[in-house]
């Protein structure tokens, strides 16, 4: 009697065990990193016109910081010339920019620079700006941002003079990938000041040459419209770099 129930109730399971879908095997989720860094070192030569007219060794400095909301960026720019113990060149340009992502185009930011050029009048310069950014392109391959802020900057000058003035920024920074191994760089920044207003233009193409490695022409400008008497308001800097970026 039993082997009659049993038979069939055996045969009953065997056929929903083997017919049951089986057991899919999950995925484990990609954690996005918290904090992601980047950075570029740069050597090589400038040949600068303006209040320096010579040909100098250049280093660069490039750190980068990303996180889910924010991006922190640092760079430091170092040209020393020295002729039979005499300087003909020295600049420090340091800079710290800060973004906070509003949504996936528009962004705030904050930046402080300093500049220290023995040729130029002014024993320093700093400056201090926040304002609003926005992705106008954001493609793999091209991309443009526009920003909009205002800030203040405080100049001291060779004679011991001190000045504090307050601004307004516009800047655009264009980065286009022309192909896999090269990359065109515009930069232009224009802060209007009561008393004077600084221009600077970056314009750049760089050529990997072999894996973190790449080689970077430039040419940059900047302008003052107003400057100590005795300088001159416009000093260019045509540079030859090799980049490792890691």
């Amino acid at each position: 009697m039993y082997r009659i129930f049993l038979i069939p109730s055996l045969m009953l399971f065997s056929t929903l065990v083997y017919s049951a879908d089986p057991v899919k095997k999950v995925e484990p989720v990609k954690e996005v990193p918290a904090s992601k860094w980047s950075g570029e070192a740069e050597l090589g030569y400038t040949k600068t016109t303006g209040n320096t007219d010579t040909e100098s060794l250049l280093t660069k400095g490039k750190v980068v910081n990303e996180r889910v909301k924010w991006k922190h960026v640092g760079t430091i720019e170092i040209i020393n010339k020295t002729d039979n113990s005499v300087k003909t060149a020295k600049r420090t340009y340091i800079t710290g920019k800060t973004d906070y992502n509003i949504d996936e185009l528009s962004y705030l930011f904050v930046k402080l620079s300093y500049e220290n050029d023995d040729f130029s009048g002014y024993d320093y310069q700093y400056t201090e700006t926040f304002g609003y950014g926005y992705h106008l392109i954001k493609q793999d391959n091209l991309k443009m941002d526009i920003e909009l802020g205002a800030g203040a900057r405080q100049s001291k000058l060779s004679t011991g003079a001190t000045n504090s003035e307050g601004l307004i920024k516009a800047a655009t920074d264009i980065e286009w990938k022309i192909s896999k191994t090269s990359t065109f760089i515009q930069e232009l920044s224009v802060e209007a000041g009561e008393d004077n207003t600084i221009s600077r233009s970056v314009t750049a193409l760089k050529l990997q040459v072999v894996g973190n490695l790449s080689a970077k022409l430039s040419h940059n400008i900047k302008h003052s419209s107003d400057v100590p008497v005795g300088t001159k308001k416009t000093d260019t800097e045509s540079v030859v770099t090799l980049v490792y970026s890691f």
